[in-house]
């Protein structure tokens, strides 16, 4: 039931088009089936022989290939297609039936990036940005100045991943964005020197020598010293340096880095959006590349957090046209609408309106004046549910071009032109096809079905309404039914838990990133609940600031209490007096914390990589969501303050090399505990990070057994898990 093999029972569940040159046309991978699509024509086919490559591959290998189980990755499908296939590069010719080895291939490697031209690829070196040219003939630096933690084009260390690229044997990501003509890279440069650092400790590292020191800088709450930075605009052409006017802005968390793009066919201009430290004032700015001047178009100031987006991490919904006029998406209406500035950000009307919220924009045709969007709230049964629709840039217009009851996922070329809907929801796998402005299908791609899963004993979760604890607001959630389900047996329930806030947790969709886990534990015989309660986003702006100020209530879980009894009452096969909780990272926290704070409702846990005292979490966390970072405020997002609750089982586990939450706060819950002369149990896995990558199978056998153990009365089994297969970057 886990996600990786769950994926391979449900092959075109996730769709995910890769634009051709020109963006008319796009091609996708099933399973080991590649196939190109062209809206225009409304053909879609396989975008070579299969066969006949298999055949050639396995000739010019030395390894057996077959059709149905072609070994390729990293697949670039032009002219011809290359791909990596036994540790190397091939180039395959569907017109010559050709399949030849490019021992010299120059493939852009993991931690670089190419210019749209294709002709330069920019990659980092000591922290300064260098380009080659693709033929390699030249290489040079563009800059060369840069300082240890004061350097160009990376992620701030408490949240790019340091830990997980050392396991997957990758170079830190780099963050730069080339110009439409390929002449210029705007890149930021991150100024680290003042941040206090954070050692943790390598206990066994593979060379079986002494333990390793991994020092990393850490940014607090309430903590002067923090992450800043300036934009820089470095020319390929004249070798120039242009560096944004002003003081440089302190970020607290990546998403900054990505706010930010070229407008103007020829990257006449920059624009991004610049937050302030306390997320409660955003701003569009305007960069000119050419002089560094910059000057401010719009500003929104708001009591609570001003988001770019409903959920944190999603592309901004900000468009600037060529007209010089901007779409600019806002929640001072209480909801999450689009609103239309001048090029000078002094004139603005109202272009969606309603008690339901844009979620993404898709399509602008600035000739129609028309614009289309997911919307969320539209549906009246469940308000998570995304429908597809368009306006006019004026407001008139509205036209809902999908009304059903299914969650539409969809996506369009960089030019627009066509839609590609991934329609699903949490018991149908996502039909996939391809609609014109209208609506109108032009070509139907994928259809997947369940029956194999349905072979393992897999039944879909029933999505649900329940009111809050407020005897009034509705929330939604999942239901797994245990396998073998019998109405007349008792199950015990356990809830898995992500409170956000930054984000929702269960929702409409079939392929929700978590799903594997929830059903693995319906396959053990467990009821399984996942509840979005208030505080969390994607609905009105009142229901996700709920949990501002209250951070330490986790998504409310008073809700999630008054969820799963209003369940209990509803099916008498759901034993409410055996619940429990699990989650990682702040669902960790929130795992926790429900233990801790309704002890006569919870009574097993297991917590993941908590961060379990956010006083001393990433600064975000605090700053954004929960706005209070006195000594009290602290206090009240801290686990270890209610410590002396402790009554039910709890099982804490947490990787040594956590540098996102990091291992120290469940020591600090576990220092409490002790002093409360509190018993539970505790798992530190060495060598891992907060994602505990390469020892996933260990660390959910153990969840697995500790639930068994004390929730369902049972000894687990003496099985092992072989080790799931690792995460793979960029195909």
């Amino acid at each position: 039931m886990l996600a990786p093999y769950r994926r391979r029972r449900v092959p075109g569940s996730s769709l995910q088009p890769q634009w051709l040159s020109g963006g008319t046309r796009f091609w996708y991978q099933v399973g080991t089936q590649f196939v190109v699509v062209d809206p225009g024509d409304g053909s879609r086919r396989d975008a070579f022989d299969h066969d006949r490559l298999a055949t050639a591959l396995s000739v010019a290998s030395h390894h057996a290939v077959t059709a149905a189980d072609l070994p390729i990755t990293r697949v670039e499908i032009g002219d011809s297609v290359r791909f990596t296939a036994f540790e190397s590069r091939w180039e395959w010719s569907d017109s010559a039936g050709t399949c030849v080895r490019l021992d010299d291939d120059v493939q852009v490697r993991p931690g670089e990036v190419m210019s749209p031209d294709e002709s330069w690829v920019a990659f980092r070196r000591d922290g300064n940005i260098w380009v080659r040219s693709y033929d390699r003939e030249q290489e040079f630096a563009l800059t060369d100045d840069a300082e240890p933690q004061f350097d160009y084009g990376g992620l701030p260390d408490a949240t790019g991943a340091r830990a997980l690229m050392r396991v997957l044997g990758l170079p830190p990501p780099l963050l730069v964005s080339w110009s439409p003509d390929s002449t210029r890279l705007l890149v930021q440069r991150l100024d680290q020197r003042d941040l206090p650092e954070l050692v943790l400790i390598e206990s066994a590292p593979h060379d079986g020598g002494r333990p390793v020191e991994h020092r990393t800088r850490y940014p607090m709450p309430g903590e002067e010293a923090q992450v800043t930075m300036s934009w820089t605009v470095l020319n390929v052409v004249d070798r120039s340096v242009v560096r944004q006017d002003g003081p440089p802005t302190v970020i607290t968390h990546p998403t900054a880095l990505v706010y930010a793009w070229w407008t103007g066919k020829a990257g006449d201009a920059v624009h991004f959006l610049h937050q302030s430290r306390d997320a409660r004032t955003l701003e569009l700015r305007r960069l000119d590349p050419t002089s560094g001047a910059t000057t401010t178009l719009i500003s929104e100031s708001g009591e609570t957090r001003v988001d770019p987006t409903p959920q944190l991490g999603e592309p901004p919904m900000v468009h600037v046209l060529e007209s010089g006029e901007i779409l600019w998406w806002s929640q001072r209406d209480g909801w999450g609408h689009v609103y239309l500035y001048s090029a000078d950000g002094q004139q603005v009307s109202q272009v969606t309106a309603g008690q339901w919220l844009v979620r993404k924009i898709l399509w602008v045709d600035e000739e129609r004046r028309q614009v289309w969007f997911l919307a969320g709230g539209l549906n009246e049964k469940d308000p998570y549910v995304r429908q597809i629709c368009r306006i006019g840039l004026d407001g008139s217009g509205f036209t809902r071009l999908t009304d059903d009851d299914l969650d539409h996922d969809a996506l369009s070329p960089p030019d627009g032109g066509y839609l590609v809907d991934r329609a699903s929801s949490s018991s149908q796998p996502p039909r996939s096809v391809v609609l014109d402005g209208d609506g109108a299908v032009l070509v139907e791609l994928e259809s997947p079905g369940t029956e194999r899963l349905e072979t393992l004993g897999w039944s879909p979760p029933e999505r649900f309404r329940a009111t809050a604890a407020d005897g009034k607001t509705p929330i939604y959630g999942l239901l797994w039914r245990p396998h073998g389900f019998d109405p007349q047996r008792r199950y015990p329930v356990i809830e898995h838990i992500y409170p956000g806030p930054q984000i929702y947790r269960a929702g409409p969709s079939f392929n929700e990133p978590h799903y594997g886990e929830p059903e693995a534990f319906a396959a053990l015989g467990f009821a399984v609940v996942a509840v979005d309660g208030r505080g969390g986003a994607g609905r009105s702006k009142a229901f996700h600031d709920h949990s501002y100020g209250d951070l330490g209530n986790a998504g409310a879980l008073d809700d999630h209490v008054a969820a799963i009894r209003e369940l209990g009452h509803r099916y008498s096969w759901l034993d409410t007096g055996r619940v429990g909780i699990t989650g990682q990272s702040a669902g960790g926290f929130a795992a926790a914390r429900a233990l801790l704070m309704y002890p006569e409702f919870y009574s097993v846990a297991v917590s993941v990589s908590g961060n379990h005292d956010n006083g001393v979490n990433l600064a975000m966390w605090a700053e954004h969501y929960h706005g209070d970072v006195s000594a009290e405020g602290k206090r009240a997002i801290s686990n270890a303050t209610l410590a002396a609750n402790l009554e039910g089982k709890l099982l804490l586990i947490h990787g040594e090399l956590d540098d996102n939450a990091h291992p120290y706060q469940t020591l600090r819950l576990v220092d409490a505990l002790i002093k409360a002369d509190k018993d539970f149990d505790m798992l530190i896995i060495p060598g891992t990070e907060h994602a505990l990558v390469g020892r996933t199978h260990y660390f959910l056998r153990r969840t697995w057994n500790y639930f068994v153990r004390h929730l369902h009365g049972t000894e687990p089994p003496s099985h092992r898990l072989a080790p799931l297969p690792m995460p793979t970057l960029g195909g």
